[in-house]
């Protein structure tokens, strides 16, 4: 708020603390009326200067401070948090072209998640600094429906992200300043597939224009007409340095505005065609021979190159939830919810108190299909939403590392989420979020309870056991829609989120009965979660992360005991390794695997022995544990086949609100009628703590190796 910020009045040292309401005029001409405080407004009032701005809102000792709305000659509007005079908090900004911020700001500038809608038609949703886009966000073009979505730094796409044309064809990988620079991968709508590596040092493969035609990657349109506020345009073109190339890249411009709010806008310009970079280590001038052999091996006879038949697709679990879908109205509702929860409190700062954990600790607010004045309009049905303990979740939500803004685009960005076969016997509904890191799953009203029950002694054992198995939890909200019962869900993090492919998956309790997986063979895929007594392997680990390991497992079954917690798995993940000959993992990017990922690796790798001796991760929720994969036979002996080779293991505990209440007792009773009391899951929270840890046990052994 620049032209504002020099018209703060300032407060006086009066000891009059009488407040009265009146209208002052100014000897220069400014306006004001409304209560004071002394000798200066203090309350609600308004404030009109000669030159045509406006002032009216909430006042503390002479600054603007609390609710307000400040208009421009112009048109340009900003109606929000005030702080000391300036544009603090959460407000929205309406610039006199129509450009429109939403979100958070810090001494008059973006800073923190926030939406911005251009005049053009483009649109920024995620993480601002300074008046620049910082940290995870998501872009699309208007003109012609290009989209970004991932890291930026100062303004510009910067690490990891994923450029989706318009015409369907795709760059996922590294950006470095705008531009891709370092590893990725490229693909058409026709499947084609290319792996580009421009980082130094070599390795992994480069791809020259020649690999590429000149349609594959059209860049979007020029810059249009959303420059934002009508002050002086000041340009911030990220500069293109391949070395004295002649190439034509995608360029990513940003426009900065003097006008009202630091107005924002970038695109890409030029229209021209993006292009795989080449390995900056290598020599124009030597390679003229390497290029036309690269080009007549990659490529066919117009400059195309084939599929890589080294590229497999990993298939992605779930349905994708759009309209039309049975539950597309209720899903809709809670991304509406969370990212209302989410911008409600990331600006709460307090410790916690014991009240945070009560029961009652509950909000509802209604969100009619017309807005109201916290809601925004939408169209799905009059809903209500209920956050439990919000405060408490917040603060798990630091202590686990959770970006507020990456949280919120994750989950409400406009991709859609992936609705999960339910893998158990609850009935719950999973749904993924299309980065694969957070998954939702409606809960049982017995279930709320318990977390609700368990939620302080959870937050001092995640708080106390960095290393702790148990899932992670980031919310617990609830959604009632109109004519339709209540549903409740949480939020909780991904054991499988990872770069690696996850090619099996055990879901491990440590009974027997019932306890194999009812898909047929020819049905069975990477996505199918395998039980106890399909479980054919062993997994030795260095004798450090066994204890670490086992010692972590205990500590948890100790916590869930005293919960009375029953009926939780071990989750599995298992990457079965395939490692390069320096010696460093093969890592697919964005979920590829090379099609030798899928067989294990050599057991007597020198590469992967030397990497094993070295390498010494964190025990963690889901953690990454390396471990050496031994097939056994029927009867629990270990085979000493050839297959049995290096895996990395992702793992956790989960399904740990089943409290051992009397529905469990009595189908304890039931099925002890039936078979073997000890072989069913549903037995006393102390005898199944011990029971899972002994299973553990046998899974589980030392690598003398």
């Amino acid at each position: 708020m620049r032209e504002a910020v020099s018209r703060r009045i300032m407060p006086t040292n009066d000891d009059n603390i009488a407040i009265a309401s009146e209208l002052k005029q100014l000897p220069n001409g400014d306006l004001y009326t409304g209560t004071f405080l002394g000798k200066v407004p203090h309350g609600n009032g308004q404030y009109l200067w000669s030159d045509g701005c406006m002032y009216k809102g909430e006042w503390q000792k002479g600054k603007a401070s609390g609710k307000g709305k400040f208009s421009w000659p112009s048109g340009a509007t900003y109606e929000g948090d005030f702080k000391e005079g300036r544009m603090d908090g959460y407000g929205t900004f309406i610039g006199a072209d129509g450009d429109t911020y939403r979100g958070w700001w810090a001494k008059d500038m973006k800073h923190g998640f926030g939406e911005k809608l251009y005049a053009n038609g483009d649109l920024y949703v995620g993480s601002w600094k300074w008046n620049l886009q910082e940290g995870e966000g998501r872009y699309v073009w208007g003109g012609n429906g290009n989209e970004y979505i991932g890291e930026w730094k100062k303004g510009v796409m910067c690490g990891k992200g994923v450029m989706i044309w318009g015409n369907g064809k795709r760059y996922e990988g590294d950006w470095d300043n705008g531009v891709i620079k370092g590893n990725g991968v490229f693909s058409w709508p026709d499947g084609r597939t290319c792996i580009s590596s421009t980082s130094s040092g070599g390795g992994g493969g480069s791809w020259g224009e020649s690999n590429l035609s000149k349609q594959d990657f059209g860049s979007g349109n020029g810059v249009g007409g959303g420059n934002g506020g009508g002050g002086i345009l000041r340009r911030s073109s990220v500069t293109m340095n391949m070395r004295e190339r002649n190439v034509n890249l995608p360029r990513i411009c940003i426009w900065e505005s003097d006008g009202e709010a630091g107005d924002i806008t970038c695109d890409i310009v030029d229209n021209r065609e993006a292009f795989v970079p080449r390995n900056e280590d290598d020599d124009d001038d030597d390679n003229d021979d390497d290029e036309e052999s690269e080009s007549s091996e990659g490529g066919d006879e117009n400059g195309d190159f084939q599929k890589s038949s080294e590229v497999v697709e990993t298939k992605k679990p779930g349905q994708v939830i759009t309209k039309g879908h049975k539950n597309y109205d209720l899903v809709l509702s809670l991304q509406l919810g969370i990212r209302y929860s989410t911008q409600k409190h990331a600006s709460v700062i307090r410790e916690l108190r014991n009240l945070d954990f009560d029961p009652n600790e509950k909000f509802w607010t209604r969100f009619p299909p017309e807005g109201s004045k916290f809601t925004p309009p939408h169209q799905v049905l009059d809903f209500k939403w209920k956050d439990y303990c919000p405060m408490v979740f917040k603060k798990l939500r630091e202590l686990f590392g959770i970006d507020p803004a990456e949280y919120m685009l994750a989950i409400c960005g406009n991709d859609a989420l992936r609705e999960l076969s339910s893998p158990g016997k609850s009935g719950s509904n999973f749904y993924l979020t299309q980065d694969d890191r957070f998954i939702i799953k409606t809960l049982k009203k017995s279930e709320v309870k318990v977390l609700i029950r368990m939620l302080q002694s959870y937050y001092r054992h995640v708080g106390q056991y960095r290393s702790s198995l148990v899932t992670k939890f980031f919310g617990l909200h609830c959604v009632k829609m109109v004519g339709c019962q209540k549903t409740r869900f949480v939020v909780m993090g991904n054991m499988f989120y990872s770069r690696r492919v996850i090619h099996k998956r055990f879901d491990l309790k440590g009974s027997s009965y019932g306890r194999t997986t009812d898909k047929p063979g020819g049905e069975v895929d990477e996505t199918t979660t395998f039980k106890d007594l399909d479980l054919n392997f062993v997994f030795q680990l260095r004798q450090s992360w066994f204890k670490e390991l086992i010692r972590q497992i205990d500590i948890d079954c100790q916590f869930l005991e005293a919960e009375n917690i029953m009926d939780y798995s071990l989750l599995i993940g298992v990457h079965f390794c395939n490692f390069s000959t320096n010696g460093e993992m093969n890592l697919s990017p964005s979920g590829k695997a090379d099609a030798q990922d899928y067989c294990l690796c050599d057991a007597e790798s020198p590469d992967m022995g030397q990497m094993m001796e070295e390498w010494k991760p964190p025990i963690c929720s889901a953690a990454n544990v390396p471990a050496r994969a031994v097939h056994t036979t029927g009867n629990g002996s270990e085979s000493t086949s050839t297959q049995g080779g290096y895996a990395i293991l992702c793992l956790g505990i989960i399904d740990i609100l089943q409290d051992y209440d009397i529905s469990k007792r009595l189908e304890h009773a039931y099925k002890s009628l039936q078979v073997d009391p000890t072989s069913i899951s549903a037995v006393d929270p102390k005898l199944y703590s011990k029971r899972f840890r002994d299973f553990i046990s046998r899974i589980f052994k030392v690598d003398d190796g």
